[in-house]
């Protein structure tokens, strides 16, 4: 039974969030985890999906979801697998995620073929989330429309302005905030080579 145990609590943290966009402090409250680190747990319920584009003995089970993008395109995540990827988890009317949006771009234009960066948009109705892409230019990378929170409860996200970054095998590197993504891209280019 801990999903009935976890999701009051994630749901009280999105409470609490959603007052204060973010942890606040700004000054960076990620961590970086080592490759031994443990993936997120599994997501349940539609979210989940099996083997994906890839085939299952080459897809992590982290990358094992699927959703729909902000413009109502498929996603399944089993395509990142085999490269360091970026998940950028944010909240239409968050300043925070708005500041990071420019960063974030760039560093998808930059490690274009090297790295995935996909937006994981939740606490609000996609025509918001459609909106916020549009009116930050982030639209050259996908989207995915978190309605449901099914990707940020497998990933254990309790606040917008967070970033997931995985190695290649889908281990993760850092989960934490960064202030207008600075630093970021040193993150991917470590991942990258």
């Amino acid at each position: 039974m801990r999903a009935r145990s976890f999701l009051p609590a994630v749901l009280a943290a999105a409470v609490l969030t959603v007052t204060g966009c973010g942890s606040g402090s700004g000054s960076g409250s990620g961590s970086d985890k080592g490759a031994g680190s443990s993936s997120p747990a599994p997501a349940s319920g539609p979210a989940s999906s099996g083997a994906g584009a890839t085939g299952s003995a080459d897809v992590p089970e982290v990358l094992r979801f699927t959703g729909t993008t902000v413009d109502g395109k498929p996603f399944d995540a089993a395509t990142l697998a085999g490269k360091p990827t970026v998940l950028w988890f944010w909240a239409p009317w968050c300043p925070k995620c708005r500041a990071q949006a420019g960063e974030t771009t760039k560093v998808a234009a930059d490690f274009a073929g090297k790295a995935n960066v996909v937006g994981v948009a939740g606490l609000d109705k996609n025509p918001a989330m459609r909106d916020f892409v549009s009116s930050t230019d982030s639209d050259s990378f996908p989207h995915v429309a978190d309605e449901a929170g099914d990707v940020w409860k497998r990933f254990e996200i309790t606040e917008q302005s967070v970033y997931v970054v995985l190695d290649k095998d889908g281990k993760t590197a850092f989960t934490g905030v960064l202030p207008g993504g600075k630093g970021l891209a040193d993150k991917v280019a470590k991942l990258t080579g």
